[in-house]
């Protein structure tokens, strides 16, 4: 095909062309519309695949130009007609505006969310217009997240430094794990975007699918006698904190928050949860008896949890100390938040119902209740399907139902060997 300057034009349908422009370095797709109010109006679509094959991130295959073009003309009929909104509208204007929306929603700053944002999104998506945003751009964006290395933990303004590269199948499955929450992010953001009307489809994100079979929940939580051991390693200041994890199953945030009127009637009101919802969970006498002591000659507006200096605790400040008084009880596996998987499990263990371990949680849903907090022992549940179990009269493997006694048997009343059950959990 020589090169020149006007396109050549394909008909997608009435009034709406797929141009090609030929030049000395290759193609650039373009598209074109037109109506009779508002005459032609043009699209510069990308660079096309007759030099470099189409991989949805730096050229377009015919294909992928087409698909462009339609969602092209798509916006432009639902802005023409007042549906969407006009004007530039990049992801991370998108982003902002989610962010914004959800700390009005759920009344409380969401650190956790932005922070994730800014690391994982905006670097390659940011600047990227919403309407031109395509499938293979975010697919090949959450493929390389799963490609890259966890970053390391760093104080504000260093530099972020990123861990050795593990192949291992279980870091390959963390890392997927983890690029399915941050997708979850990008597509609940684009999804807002979508429902005011900035943008007029969803295609570029809808049908990117996250990775199968990789969000194991951690199977942890302290035994009475590691409970113990932490405790007892724990600074007195944040001795406070885990005990008032365990006594409540609360989150380190919605601890930190407490003041001394958020106790009372044998209960600690939660005002700020991480679902954004309120809830007040009950105690039994070992709680009551702490947080009664806690709150003794506060002031009602006063924190319940204070650092020994008496400044409140902030975000991320558990991770220390927490990780102090494991190292030295010989502790592992363990962060603040298995309190919370510590307090649920034991709580079922000692009979309380999944639907009110729910409620305590601020859990919406049981099964939520159940994959995350309900992780029982081994010997609990051990001993409590002997407990329960039917057996429909069946004592002896060797007996038949007619009471005749098998052939090669010794005794037709030689009954199953029953293991002893370990005490203690």
């Amino acid at each position: 095909m020589p090169q020149r300057r006007d396109p050549y034009w394909h008909l997608i349908a009435e009034g709406q062309h797929l141009g090609y422009r030929k030049d000395a370095t290759g193609g650039t797709s373009i598209a074109r519309i037109y109506d009779t109010g508002r005459g032609r109006r043009f699209e510069s679509l990308g660079a096309a695949d007759d030099v470099i094959d189409g991989d949805g991130r730096s050229v377009l295959s015919f294909q992928q130009a087409q698909e462009k073009a339609r969602v092209w003309f798509g916006q432009l009929a639902q802005i023409d007609t007042g549906e969407v909104q006009g004007g530039s509208y990049t992801i991370a204007q998108a982003m902002a505006d989610y962010v914004a929306n959800l700390e009005r929603v759920k009344r409380k700053s969401q650190y956790r969310t932005n922070a994730l944002v800014k690391a994982h999104i905006l670097p390659t998506l940011g600047h990227i217009e919403l309407a031109k945003l395509m499938h293979g751009k975010v697919r090949a964006w959450k493929d390389a997240l799963a490609a890259t290395a966890p970053r390391v933990r760093t104080r504000v303004g260093k530099a972020q430094e990123y861990r050795t590269i593990d192949d291992s199948a279980d870091a390959m499955r963390k890392r997927q794990a983890t690029a399915n929450r941050i997708l979850t992010v990008l597509k609940a953001a684009l999804n807002f975007a979508h429902e005011e009307r900035r943008v007029a489809s969803k295609a570029a994100w809808e049908t990117v699918k996250p990775f199968k079979q990789v969000d194991v929940p951690k199977v942890r939580l302290l035994t009475a006698n590691e409970v113990t051991a932490v405790v007892g390693k724990c600074e007195p200041d944040f001795q406070l904190l885990v005990k008032g994890a365990l006594l409540t199953g609360c989150r380190y945030g919605e601890l930190c928050r407490m003041t001394a009127a958020d106790f009372k009637d044998g209960q600690v009101y939660v005002a700020v949860s991480k679902n954004g919802e309120a809830r007040y969970v009950d105690l039994n006498d070992a709680g009551i008896e702490f947080f009664a002591e806690l709150s003794e000659g506060r002031k009602p507006t006063e924190r319940l949890f204070v650092k020994a200096n008496g400044i409140q605790w902030q975000t991320s400040e558990q991770f220390r100390p927490m990780n102090e008084a494991c190292e030295a009880a010989k502790v592992e596996g363990v962060t603040f938040h298995i309190l919370a998987h510590t307090y649920a499990s034991h709580a079922l263990m000692a009979g309380m119902t999944i639907e009110v371990l729910a409620q305590q949680s601020g859990h919406k849903d049981t099964r939520i209740t159940m994959r995350h907090c309900a992780h029982l022992c081994p010997t609990f549940k051990q001993e409590s399907v002997r407990r329960n179990a039917p057996s429909f009269g069946f004592g002896s493997a060797s007996k038949p139902s007619d009471g005749r006694t098998r052939a090669g048997s010794a005794s037709g009343r030689r009954t199953a060997r029953i293991l002893p059950i370990a005490s203690g959990y």
